[in-house]
């Protein structure tokens, strides 16, 4: 696409006073802006906030909104019919083209054919569908949607003057084997977590409030995340039942619970398992954990995985998510495939989870959303070179 030109001058210096004289206008492209719509926009939100903190002209380019803009930053509507999925990716795509002409960088966080950067946040839709769909092939062939999402993703990744952004290795890898992806265009950045928000003081206030309220004084293991099938639900409540914990499983998040009623009956769970629904106070759920389990079957990269860590959680989760990267066995947290119990088991021994929880607090705290910003600025300049 057209680039402005800009001068380069200068070298780089902290976070605070450093000028990008190579990076002079951003466009984040996004279909929906705002901290709260689901990760991508988490992250992108965090980016944006950041970007223009460093004084980098950055501008949103979205279909809807569910934030004012950013102090600094500048959001752009792009009109979308908001009808038939496939529809509305094509035509975002499509005018989200056009409304980048003229920037020194787009960095694509949606499904977008066009960008310098594209942030493969979900992975490879390809990916996604071997790992949770039996029927996938008939899907690739018939389903308009994933016909769409697939094509997209696949003109993306061959197209040599793109960069992809990956949150974890385990998706640069899939999508490097897949595609054949030079290495060169692949770039892994884990995402960021506020350390603030996120803290291991909040046992003390949140937590114990929490709990109280709850009316809970045995061990906690939290469980959340919106989509109970791919989340793993099922492999949480046997591994409970199975590990014979005396503790009590919350499951935080939107799904089909009537569906595990038979299953936790059968495992004589009833009085061990609540479900709290969608929650907005995250913090204070974390603050009441002792373990995090998210016994996953396809997760590109849980932000919920390094929001606990950042809470001093340890956490359980399953290869086949991004955020395992983060995790040293038996010093930060645990991974396993289906078998949970000896997750669950961890709840039997407090000191050893509380040195794990301070363990993935270190770790957690590497990855503020001013470090992963640096990462994203060392692209741009990739890309204005």
């Amino acid at each position: 696409m057209p680039r402005a030109t800009t001068p380069s001058a200068g070298s780089c210096g902290s976070a605070s006073t450093t000028r990008y004289p190579t990076v002079v206008r951003v466009a984040v492209v996004i279909e929906r802006f705002g901290p709260d719509a689901g990760g991508a926009e988490q992250v992108a939100y965090h980016q944006v906030v950041e970007l223009a903190r460093r004084g980098i002209d950055v501008s949103v380019l979205c279909r809807a909104s569910d934030v004012a803009a950013p102090r600094g930053a500048r959001i752009q509507l792009v009109p979308t019919p908001r009808f038939w999925q496939p529809l509305r990716v094509l035509w975002f795509s499509l005018r989200a083209a056009r409304a980048i002409q003229g920037f020194d960088v787009a960095h694509g966080f949606s499904r977008t054919r066009h960008q310098d950067i594209y942030r493969a946040g979900a992975g490879s839709h390809a990916a996604y569908m071997e790992q949770m769909y039996p029927n996938a092939e008939r899907l690739r062939r018939f389903s308009p949607r994933h016909r769409t999402l697939l094509a997209i993703e696949e003109a993306v990744f061959r197209d040599s003057r793109q960069l992809i952004q990956c949150n974890a290795r385990m998706n640069a890898d899939a999508i490097s084997t897949r595609y054949g992806v030079e290495r060169e265009r692949l770039a892994v950045i884990y995402n960021g977590v506020d350390i603030q928000r996120f803290h291991p003081e909040q046992r003390g206030t949140l937590g114990r409030e929490l709990r109280k309220q709850l009316g809970i004084e045995e061990p906690i293991a939290l469980f959340a995340g919106s989509g109970f099938e791919r989340k793993g639900l099922d492999r949480a409540i046997l591994g409970l039942a199975n590990s014979g914990a005396r503790a009590t499983l919350l499951v935080a998040g939107n799904g089909a619970r009537e569906s595990y009623r038979e299953l936790i009956q059968h495992c004589g769970l009833r009085e061990r398992i609540r479900f709290l629904g969608k929650r907005s106070d995250m913090p204070a759920l974390y603050a009441a954990a002792d373990l995090f389990v998210l016994p996953t079957r396809y997760d590109p990269f849980a932000n919920a995985c390094l929001e606990a860590m950042a809470a001093g959680v340890a956490v359980a989760t399953t290869h086949s998510n991004g955020a395992c990267e983060l995790i040293e066995p038996g010093f930060n947290g645990w991974i396993g495939v289906d078998d949970f119990a000896p997750a669950f088991a961890l709840l039997s021994d407090e000191a050893r989870l509380r040195e794990m929880g301070r363990a993935a607090r270190q770790a957690a705290e590497q990855l503020t959303w001013s470090a992963y910003t640096e990462r994203v600025l060392e692209l741009y300049r990739k890309v204005a070179r």
